[in-house]
């Protein structure tokens, strides 16, 4: 047996695992573990836009604060955790051997998968590290976080430019995400023979508004970070909650804030859908 023959063995085996059983319910509990933080940041912005939520993040770390004072909150956080990884892993498998779908084996769509998959690592990471005790790992000031992160940026050569690329990406992430979820490009990755007519709805309603809401968000937070390029000014970024509350200092007040945090909520239950109904 020679070196090549043990490498496709041990490829086949990867592949095969990617495939099986066990990574379709590590990115099904993936998708639960998401919605159940998004839904609980909906809530806490909620609560924020109407005069509650007093001390409370807008963020995952107020998110994990609100799981951990639940009964038995160091077990759900560890699911969370873990659920998390999952989802990671799947996407590293996307990125490794290709997504579900025709187009799941193109170049543009691996590289997206291998983005996602670092991605899901860090929060997986963060949430992990909470629940084993670290509490400034996952409960972190989400705003603390981009103006220390922007501050060592804007310290390097370049700083100014990169961070400004920076921003500017996240804004465009934003766009890309509300506008798929208004042309309702997650419809060919549901198995919408087996959804009831309710069901479709029910997905509709949830995944345009709550897609348009994070994209909104994410958006939101792309221009917080270029206006601290432009300013080299770190305090000019804003994390998510600072992001959520800027909402109610426009025109409209709290009124945009509940909107966008319902639309939260609503993407977390979207999430919950997509655990269930989702091709893997």
């Amino acid at each position: 047996m020679n070196a090549r023959t043990v490498s496709l063995g041990g490829r086949g085996k990867a592949r095969q695992a990617a495939n099986s059983s066990a990574m379709d319910v590590a990115a099904r509990w993936g998708f639960a573990a998401r919605g159940v933080l998004y839904l609980l940041i909906g809530v806490l912005a909620l609560r924020i836009a109407f005069g509650g939520g007093e001390g409370k993040q807008a963020d995952r770390g107020g998110a994990l604060a609100e799981v951990a004072e639940q009964p038995m909150g160091s077990v759900l956080l560890w699911a969370l955790g873990f659920g998390l990884t999952g989802m990671a892993l799947w996407r590293l498998s996307e990125a490794l051997f290709g997504a579900a779908g025709p187009d799941g084996h193109k170049m543009g769509k691996r590289l997206l998968s291998a983005g996602r998959a670092v991605f899901y690592g860090f929060v997986a990471y963060s949430v992990l590290a909470f629940a084993a005790g670290d509490a400034g790992s996952g409960s972190g000031s989400s705003d603390q976080q981009s103006r220390d992160i922007t501050a060592r940026a804007l310290e390097i050569p370049g700083g100014q430019w990169i961070v400004g690329i920076a921003g500017v990406g996240i804004a465009g992430a934003g766009v890309w995400i509300g506008t798929r979820a208004a042309l309702r490009k997650y419809h060919k990755h549901l198995k919408l023979s087996r959804m009831s007519r309710r069901e479709k709805r029910f997905a509709d309603v949830t995944g345009v508004a709550g897609g348009v809401a994070r994209g909104v968000l994410f958006a939101a937070v792309g221009v917080f970070v270029v206006r601290a390029a432009v300013a080299y000014e770190p305090d000019e970024a804003k994390g998510l909650d600072d992001t959520l509350r800027s909402f109610a200092g426009t025109p409209v007040g709290a009124w945009l804030l509940g909107a966008v945090a319902a639309g939260l909520a609503l993407f977390g239950i979207f999430s919950f859908m997509m655990a269930r109904r989702r091709t893997v």
